[in-house]
Protein backbone atom coordinates (compact mmCIF):
# COMPACT_ATOMS: atom_id res chain seq x y z
CA UNK A 1 0.00 0.00 0.00
CA UNK A 2 2.55 2.58 1.12
CA UNK A 3 6.34 2.25 2.28
CA UNK A 4 5.33 2.40 6.09
CA UNK A 5 2.62 -0.16 5.99
CA UNK A 6 5.07 -2.59 4.32
CA UNK A 7 7.83 -1.84 6.50
CA UNK A 8 4.85 -2.38 9.47
CA UNK A 9 3.55 -5.91 7.94
CA UNK A 10 7.02 -7.16 7.77
CA UNK A 11 8.15 -6.35 11.47
CA UNK A 12 10.41 -9.39 12.59
CA UNK A 13 12.40 -9.88 16.10
CA UNK A 14 16.72 -9.11 15.36
CA UNK A 15 18.47 -11.01 17.35
CA UNK A 16 22.04 -11.79 15.50
CA UNK A 17 23.81 -8.50 14.36
CA UNK A 18 26.59 -7.57 12.39
CA UNK A 19 29.51 -5.73 14.08
CA UNK A 20 28.96 -2.61 12.18
CA UNK A 21 28.19 0.07 14.87
CA UNK A 22 25.00 2.74 14.52
CA UNK A 23 25.43 6.62 13.46
CA UNK A 24 25.53 9.37 15.97
CA UNK A 25 22.92 11.03 13.26
CA UNK A 26 21.19 7.72 13.43
CA UNK A 27 20.76 7.21 16.64
CA UNK A 28 19.60 11.07 17.34
CA UNK A 29 16.76 10.16 14.66
CA UNK A 30 15.81 7.01 16.12
CA UNK A 31 15.42 9.42 20.06
CA UNK A 32 13.95 12.13 17.97
CA UNK A 33 11.60 9.74 16.56
CA UNK A 34 10.73 8.12 19.99
CA UNK A 35 9.91 11.46 21.53
CA UNK A 36 7.74 13.03 18.51
CA UNK A 37 5.44 9.83 20.13
CA UNK A 38 1.85 10.79 21.22
CA UNK A 39 1.74 11.10 25.39
CA UNK A 40 -0.88 11.24 27.87
CA UNK A 41 -1.29 14.65 28.56
CA UNK A 42 1.78 16.45 27.58
CA UNK A 43 3.63 14.57 30.54
CA UNK A 44 6.57 13.03 28.42
CA UNK A 45 6.99 10.59 31.43
CA UNK A 46 9.32 8.32 29.14
CA UNK A 47 13.28 8.21 29.82
CA UNK A 48 15.79 5.73 28.10
CA UNK A 49 19.28 4.63 29.22
CA UNK A 50 21.58 4.02 26.86
CA UNK A 51 23.91 1.40 28.02
CA UNK A 52 27.49 1.32 26.34
CA UNK A 53 29.55 -0.10 29.04
CA UNK A 54 30.52 -4.01 28.04
CA UNK A 55 30.51 -5.06 31.88
CA UNK A 56 27.00 -3.54 32.26
CA UNK A 57 25.88 -4.87 29.17
CA UNK A 58 27.26 -8.72 30.33
CA UNK A 59 25.27 -8.28 33.72
CA UNK A 60 22.14 -6.64 31.85
CA UNK A 61 22.52 -10.56 28.90
CA UNK A 62 23.02 -12.46 32.38
CA UNK A 63 20.17 -11.35 34.12
CA UNK A 64 17.67 -11.42 31.49
CA UNK A 65 18.37 -14.88 30.67
CA UNK A 66 21.30 -15.35 29.48
CA UNK A 67 19.99 -13.39 26.39
CA UNK A 68 23.46 -12.79 24.55
CA UNK A 69 22.39 -10.78 22.02
CA UNK A 70 22.37 -8.06 24.56
CA UNK A 71 26.04 -7.97 24.50
CA UNK A 72 26.00 -8.38 20.75
CA UNK A 73 23.81 -5.77 19.58
CA UNK A 74 25.20 -2.32 18.51
CA UNK A 75 23.18 -0.83 21.08
CA UNK A 76 21.38 -1.78 23.99
CA UNK A 77 18.55 0.67 25.64
CA UNK A 78 16.91 0.37 28.69
CA UNK A 79 13.34 2.14 28.55
CA UNK A 80 11.99 3.84 31.96
CA UNK A 81 9.05 5.57 33.23
CA UNK A 82 9.74 8.56 34.58
CA UNK A 83 8.08 10.42 37.23
CA UNK A 84 11.45 11.50 39.02
CA UNK A 85 12.02 14.64 36.86
CA UNK A 86 8.00 15.53 37.46
CA UNK A 87 8.96 15.74 40.90
CA UNK A 88 12.30 17.17 40.70
CA UNK A 89 10.17 19.86 38.71
CA UNK A 90 7.14 19.93 41.15
CA UNK A 91 8.09 18.52 44.63
CA UNK A 92 4.35 18.36 45.49
CA UNK A 93 3.55 16.66 43.01
CA UNK A 94 1.04 13.85 44.38
CA UNK A 95 2.66 10.33 43.05
CA UNK A 96 1.84 6.77 43.07
CA UNK A 97 -1.11 6.27 41.66
CA UNK A 98 -2.22 3.57 39.86
CA UNK A 99 -3.22 5.70 36.98
CA UNK A 100 0.35 7.33 36.91
CA UNK A 101 1.75 3.49 36.23
CA UNK A 102 -0.22 3.28 32.96
CA UNK A 103 0.50 6.80 31.72
CA UNK A 104 3.76 5.88 32.55
CA UNK A 105 4.08 2.72 30.68
CA UNK A 106 1.98 3.51 27.97
CA UNK A 107 4.25 6.99 26.93
CA UNK A 108 7.17 4.67 27.13
CA UNK A 109 5.57 1.53 25.08
CA UNK A 110 4.52 4.10 22.34
CA UNK A 111 8.21 6.03 22.39
CA UNK A 112 10.07 2.25 22.23
CA UNK A 113 7.66 1.61 18.96
CA UNK A 114 8.52 4.60 17.06
CA UNK A 115 11.72 4.02 18.64
CA UNK A 116 12.25 0.48 16.74
CA UNK A 117 10.21 1.57 13.38
CA UNK A 118 12.16 4.37 13.14
CA UNK A 119 15.41 1.77 13.27
CA UNK A 120 13.94 -0.49 10.88
CA UNK A 121 13.10 1.96 8.22
CA UNK A 122 17.29 3.00 8.29
CA UNK A 123 17.86 -0.59 7.79
CA UNK A 124 18.38 -1.65 11.22
CA UNK A 125 16.71 -4.38 13.32
CA UNK A 126 16.05 -4.99 16.88
CA UNK A 127 14.32 -6.76 19.63
CA UNK A 128 12.51 -5.91 22.54
CA UNK A 129 13.93 -7.26 25.95
CA UNK A 130 11.23 -8.18 28.83
CA UNK A 131 13.70 -10.57 30.44
CA UNK A 132 15.27 -7.34 32.67
CA UNK A 133 12.06 -7.52 34.47
CA UNK A 134 13.13 -11.13 35.95
CA UNK A 135 15.34 -9.13 38.59
CA UNK A 136 14.41 -5.43 38.18
CA UNK A 137 15.82 -4.60 41.56
CA UNK A 138 19.01 -4.62 40.18
CA UNK A 139 18.22 -3.07 37.28
CA UNK A 140 17.62 -0.30 39.32
CA UNK A 141 20.95 -0.98 40.69
CA UNK A 142 23.12 -1.17 38.06
CA UNK A 143 21.65 1.78 36.36
CA UNK A 144 21.06 4.13 39.75
CA UNK A 145 17.55 4.23 39.03
CA UNK A 146 16.35 6.94 41.67
CA UNK A 147 12.50 6.25 43.12
CA UNK A 148 9.51 7.15 41.06
CA UNK A 149 11.43 5.79 37.85
CA UNK A 150 10.64 2.29 36.65
CA UNK A 151 12.68 0.27 34.08
CA UNK A 152 10.32 -1.27 31.83
CA UNK A 153 11.89 -3.17 29.33
CA UNK A 154 15.44 -2.88 26.95
CA UNK A 155 15.87 -3.38 23.64
CA UNK A 156 19.04 -4.35 21.37
CA UNK A 157 19.45 -2.44 18.17
CA UNK A 158 21.76 -2.95 15.37
CA UNK A 159 22.03 -4.35 11.78
CA UNK A 160 20.48 -7.79 11.08
CA UNK A 161 22.87 -11.00 10.53
CA UNK A 162 20.08 -12.71 10.02
CA UNK A 163 16.85 -12.59 8.12
CA UNK A 164 13.56 -14.06 10.51
CA UNK A 165 10.64 -15.23 9.02
CA UNK A 166 7.35 -13.50 10.17
CA UNK A 167 5.50 -15.07 12.67
CA UNK A 168 1.92 -15.32 11.98
CA UNK A 169 -0.84 -12.87 14.01
CA UNK A 170 -4.13 -13.61 15.35
CA UNK A 171 -6.80 -13.28 12.30
CA UNK A 172 -8.18 -9.81 12.86
CA UNK A 173 -11.66 -11.10 13.63
CA UNK A 174 -10.15 -12.76 17.02
CA UNK A 175 -8.81 -9.06 17.76
CA UNK A 176 -10.90 -6.60 16.24
CA UNK A 177 -14.73 -5.90 18.00
CA UNK A 178 -17.06 -3.52 16.68
CA UNK A 179 -19.13 -1.61 18.90
CA UNK A 180 -19.26 -3.89 21.74
CA UNK A 181 -17.04 -6.47 22.61
CA UNK A 182 -17.52 -10.18 21.09
CA UNK A 183 -17.44 -12.59 24.42
CA UNK A 184 -17.79 -16.05 22.37
CA UNK A 185 -14.65 -17.14 20.99
CA UNK A 186 -14.32 -18.77 17.40
CA UNK A 187 -12.90 -21.62 18.06
CA UNK A 188 -12.89 -23.10 14.60
CA UNK A 189 -10.59 -19.89 13.55
CA UNK A 190 -8.64 -19.96 16.30
CA UNK A 191 -8.15 -24.23 15.62
CA UNK A 192 -7.20 -22.63 12.16
CA UNK A 193 -4.83 -19.91 13.40
CA UNK A 194 -3.30 -22.62 15.96
CA UNK A 195 -2.49 -24.72 13.25
CA UNK A 196 -0.43 -21.94 10.61
CA UNK A 197 1.72 -21.23 13.85
CA UNK A 198 2.12 -25.47 14.37
CA UNK A 199 3.21 -25.21 10.04
CA UNK A 200 5.42 -21.42 10.58
CA UNK A 201 7.30 -23.50 14.06
CA UNK A 202 7.79 -27.19 11.80
CA UNK A 203 9.71 -24.75 9.10
CA UNK A 204 11.79 -23.34 10.89
CA UNK A 205 15.38 -25.03 10.92
CA UNK A 206 16.77 -26.76 13.44
CA UNK A 207 16.04 -29.37 15.77
CA UNK A 208 15.27 -27.96 18.70
CA UNK A 209 12.62 -25.59 17.33
CA UNK A 210 9.48 -25.67 18.96
CA UNK A 211 6.29 -26.86 17.94
CA UNK A 212 3.65 -26.15 19.79
CA UNK A 213 0.08 -24.17 18.77
CA UNK A 214 -0.81 -20.61 20.15
CA UNK A 215 -3.59 -21.85 22.30
CA UNK A 216 -1.00 -24.22 24.07
CA UNK A 217 1.43 -21.88 24.11
CA UNK A 218 -0.12 -19.32 26.23
CA UNK A 219 -1.62 -22.28 28.40
CA UNK A 220 1.96 -22.79 29.39
CA UNK A 221 2.67 -19.17 29.77
CA UNK A 222 -0.27 -18.68 31.94
CA UNK A 223 -0.34 -22.01 34.06
CA UNK A 224 2.32 -20.57 36.01
CA UNK A 225 3.58 -17.13 38.20
CA UNK A 226 4.24 -14.01 36.35
CA UNK A 227 7.18 -12.27 37.91
CA UNK A 228 5.48 -12.53 41.08
CA UNK A 229 8.09 -10.12 42.47
CA UNK A 230 7.19 -7.22 40.35
CA UNK A 231 3.74 -6.26 42.65
CA UNK A 232 6.65 -4.64 45.54
CA UNK A 233 9.52 -3.58 43.40
CA UNK A 234 6.46 -1.02 41.59
CA UNK A 235 5.65 -0.38 45.24
CA UNK A 236 9.30 0.48 46.32
CA UNK A 237 9.79 2.39 43.05
CA UNK A 238 7.05 4.72 44.47
CA UNK A 239 4.35 3.19 41.87
CA UNK A 240 1.22 1.80 42.33
CA UNK A 241 0.86 2.16 46.12
CA UNK A 242 -2.86 3.94 45.82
Amino acid sequence: MNPTIDLLRHHTSVRKFTGEPISSDQLNAIFESAQMASTSSFMQTGSIVRVTDPQLREKFAALAGGQTWISEAAEFLVWCADFHRHQQIAPEAKLGFSEQLLIGSIDVALMAENALVAAESMGLGGVFIGGIRNDPKQVAQLLELPKNVLPLFGMCLGYPAQEPSIRPRLPQALVVHENTYNKTLDKELLAEYDRHVVEYYSARAGANAKVASWSEQISATLSKESRPHIKAFLNEQGFDIK
